[in-house]
């Protein structure tokens, strides 16, 4: 069942969190409810999701309650906007956590994590490449979901986002988002000129990145080569965050790097744990009002989108 009993909430600031029932998504979630956040913890299963409830509940945080979310499917993203409205007729603070990783990997990979001492972070990329296949269909999953679904979901609960007194985005992104890996000098020129992106644009970029795919010609254009998808959509979700917070200056809308985090998406590869990664996610969503907007932030403190 979604939620739970929802009479004994307090009244305070609502969050909701994206892919909540894990990882990095579920340190979010605890911390901000740590801080006295009403959190709204989504996730696809709700299995899994009511389960990582109770999880939280049984450390004595009592201020969660789920909703089953599925930030691909329009009516499941419409069916938790119409909860929140019920509810609590406003939200306070986003954080757009769900994402996956644009590849096929073998379910059976051993990530054991004696096998990763004494790699190197690009060791370690190059060891989860190998790991997988970047097949079109996984590419063209991973931007739907990484960048369009994260894009709808902030749609559909903007106008609650503009009825909080400080409302909050922040699109946890990824060091692999920035401009860097983009080796076309014309295309990340018109990716840094934030006064000229536009969403269509956006769009545009996006099915000409997957027309290339699949025709096999990533590097002949400049796109990226390793995880191509994931960075792509991550470098579109930095562009439509800089977008947005131009367009709604009564918002806080950023990006947030949380770091090399050890999680399912990375194979248990990473250097940071999620109660590190997630505290990098949660000092963001928490700065002090009159903080940036608009900005990248890599591991809590603010970046360069390039």
């Amino acid at each position: 069942m979604e939620g739970g009993s929802y009479s004994n909430l307090p009244i305070r600031r609502v969050a909701v969190v994206t892919g909540g029932n894990k990882g990095i998504g579920l340190e979010v979630c605890r911390q901000l409810a740590a801080a006295g956040v009403t959190v709204v913890l989504t996730a696809r299963d709700e299995t899994r999701g009511t389960e990582a409830v109770e999880k939280l509940k049984g450390m004595g945080l009592s201020n969660v309650v789920f909703h089953q979310l599925e930030i691909t499917d329009n009516s499941s993203i419409a069916r938790l906007a119409d909860f929140l409205n019920k509810l609590f007729g406003k939200l306070d603070i986003l954080v757009n956590n769900a994402s996956i990783g644009g590849m096929e990997y073998n379910p059976e990979i051993d990530s054991n994590n004696e096998q990763f001492d004494g790699m190197d972070m690009q060791q370690r990329f190059e060891w989860m490449n190998k790991q997988g296949q970047q097949t079109y269909d996984a590419a063209k999953n991973g931007v739907q979901t990484n960048y369009y679904g994260a894009t709808h979901v902030i749609r559909a609960l903007l106008p609650l986002l503009l009825s909080s007194p400080d409302g909050r985005i922040v699109n946890v992104s990824s060091d692999f988002g920035l401009l860097r890996y983009v080796n076309n000098e014309d295309l990340k020129k018109e990716l840094d000129n934030v006064d000229n992106l536009t969403e269509e644009w956006l769009d545009e970029l996006l099915d000409k990145f997957l027309k290339d795919f699949k025709a096999g010609m990533l590097e002949a254009h400049g796109w990226p080569t390793m995880f191509a998808a994931y960075k792509m959509a991550k470098v579109a979700m930095n562009a439509y965050t800089r977008i947005l917070a131009r367009r709604h200056p009564s918002l806080r809308i950023n990006c947030a790097h949380p770091g090399y985090v050890k999680t399912d998406m990375t194979m248990n590869s990473g250097f940071l744990t999620t109660e590190k990664g997630g505290r990098n996610i949660v000092t963001v969503v928490l700065q002090p009002d009159g903080g940036p907007t608009g900005a990248f932030f890599d591991e809590g403190r603010e970046a360069s989108f390039a």
